[in-house]
């Protein structure tokens, strides 16, 4: 291969575009030309259809993903490694649904918080099937390409700061926003980075952000911004909006941002402990 060629493919920068170009177009393309077509033609139940071609996305996010990176870095794909999987997946999603868990305790022991009805349980087939594709997509996009590729490149610190703006960004257009929710869209993003640096897997992120995002529809709160998410539990939010969250949802509640902060120290001080930062300054990387 050229070199003047190798060295425009193998730039960082190239590699974080190609890497979530590629893996978008083929999930796009699975779900729209194969998927959707065989399994809405088959079965009459849009949920159980949707939960079909909802997991069956995660699969085929996650091979590609594989398969690309093996292709393209000529390496063993170790933040997809089994290793502490079930650990990490557990305990994420307890971690990141307890957060939560702990805001709505502390609203109803104020008086805040009021449970008016049980929806059932069909919120466990497709919305929550969404919530684990969704999640999963801003995992691999932002920590497994788009972190990864830029703590290798500039080193924890600089890509940690990176990613919390970069992942915010998205969010920023979501009906509802405050102030708040942009703070907490910036931790959110830091959290998620340093986890990744803890483990150098995917898995503890992305089980935590699915115990997050998980809580609030299963507590009755909007979720990031959305009113039509459905909901497990329909509750009353009645209080300061600088406690209970804002039309935004519990996360918007202070109470949410000084857990999330704390997670952030938390595993900060961990890596720093387990000397996981990685303190490389910006290579010679140039096309």
């Amino acid at each position: 291969m050229n070199q003047s060629l190798k060295r425009v493919i193998d730039f960082p920068i190239t590699r974080i575009i190609l890497g979530i170009g590629i893996c978008l177009l083929v999930l796009i393309g699975v779900q729209n030309f194969i998927t959707k077509p065989i399994f809405q033609n088959l079965i009459p139940s849009k949920p159980i259809t949707d939960t079909i071609i909802n997991y069956i996305s995660v699969a085929v996010l996650l091979a590609s993903y594989y398969y690309l990176f093996r292709f393209y870095e000529k390496r063993k794909i170790t933040e997809l490694s089994t290793k502490n999987f079930f650990k990490e997946l557990v305990g994420g999603f307890i971690l990141g649904f307890s957060m939560l868990s702990i805001v709505i305790l502390v609203l109803y022991l104020l008086g805040y918080y009021e449970i008016l009805s049980f929806s059932g349980f069909s919120y466990f087939l497709a919305p929550f099937s969404f919530l684990v594709i969704a999640a999963l997509i801003e995992e691999i996009f932002f920590r497994a390409i788009l972190y990864r590729i830029l703590e290798n490149w500039l080193g924890t610190f600089i890509a940690l700061f990176i990613i919390s703006i970069l992942f915010e960004l998205p969010h920023i257009f979501n009906d509802n926003v405050t102030i708040l929710s942009v703070l907490l869209g910036l931790l959110f993003g830091f959290a998620h980075g340093i986890m990744y640096t803890y483990t150098k897997r995917i898995w503890l992120p992305f089980a935590f952000h699915l115990g997050w995002n998980f809580a609030q529809p299963f507590f009755g709160s909007n979720l990031s911004g959305l009113e039509d998410v459905g909901a497990i539990f329909k509750a009353k939010f009645n209080g300061p909006e600088l406690i209970t969250g804002s039309i935004y949802g519990i996360e918007d509640s202070i109470l949410s941002i000084i857990l999330l902060l704390g997670i952030c120290i938390l595993f900060l001080y961990l890596s720093i402990k387990e000397h996981k930062i990685n303190h490389l300054k910006l290579k010679k990387s140039t096309l």
